[in-house]
């Protein structure tokens, strides 16, 4: 099974682009993607970003993430 997790994009430079996951940033490709802006969330995966999402999905994405991480840490 794989997993991808939302990201919101922070700075863009050459193909590539910082993205803040949870907190914490990452390096990501943004080659698979056209019309990537600063502010938009994408969806990434091994480390590329893999589809655009909608700013509202993302957000209950990550916040069910949080849910999720508040479960584990009981």
């Amino acid at each position: 099974m794989c997993l991808a997790v939302p990201g919101k994009v922070i700075k863009i430079e050459n193909g590539s682009g910082t993205v803040e996951i949870l907190g914490v940033t990452r390096e990501v490709s943004l080659e698979l993607l056209k019309d990537i802006q600063i502010g938009d969330y994408v969806l990434i995966h091994t480390g590329c970003a893999i589809q655009k999402l909608d700013e509202d999905e993302a957000i209950k994405t990550i916040d069910l993430f949080k849910e999720l991480k508040e479960i584990i840490n009981v």
